[in-house]
């Protein structure tokens, strides 16, 4: 049954070659999010695997883990926590620095965002070399909460990111490549 499904998902995920530069094939998956039944499932199989684990925060990265992490949010009756790019928070805010193919970006969240106590579970629309995970991880533990596991759309199996992540808890992926 969720092979089925996942084959139903993949079917709307589009190749997009040399995109965002040449030799990178970005996996678009906007003709899934237009197809509510497709938006839908997505969603469940992506939440399913967490329910009865008393989520109480989801936490989505700027910009694509907001698409699904407010989703699965409501999905496992759990409040949402975004976490941003630098200057987008108006108030104290976790930051840390990770490292880019060419260079470092910057993530924050509110230092109250989360407390000691709460679960969070970790939404992202795709796992790559897990920079931007290992990011939104560091900043979780910064305010005491546990991270119960992480969940994504699409994970590049290939890069081996989620050697680097099984330390904060379960990965689960809908679809790999």
């Amino acid at each position: 049954m969720q092979a089925a499904a996942a084959d139903r998902l993949a079917s709307l995920i589009r190749d997009v070659p040399d995109f965002p530069k040449p030799g990178i094939v970005y996996k678009d998956f906007t003709p899934l999010l237009a197809d509510p039944a497709a938006l839908a499932l997505a969603v469940e199989l992506m939440a399913n695997p967490f329910r009865g684990q008393s989520i109480d925060l989801v936490l989505g990265a700027e910009s694509r883990g907001f698409i699904f992490g407010i989703a699965i949010a409501q999905a496992l009756s759990a409040g949402f926590v975004p976490v941003r790019k630098p200057g987008k928070l108006p108030r104290d805010v976790h930051a840390v620095d990770y490292a880019l193919e060419y260079g470092t970006d910057r993530l924050e969240i509110h230092t109250d965002a989360a407390r000691a106590g709460q679960r969070v579970l970790m939404v992202d629309d795709l796992l790559a070399t897990g920079g931007t995970m290992d990011a939104a991880c560091e900043l979780v533990t910064k305010t005491g909460a546990e991270i119960v596991g992480m969940t994504v759309l699409i994970e590049l199996g290939f890069l081996n990111a989620r050697n680097k992540l099984t330390k904060y808890g379960e990965v689960n992926s809908v679809l790999k490549y």
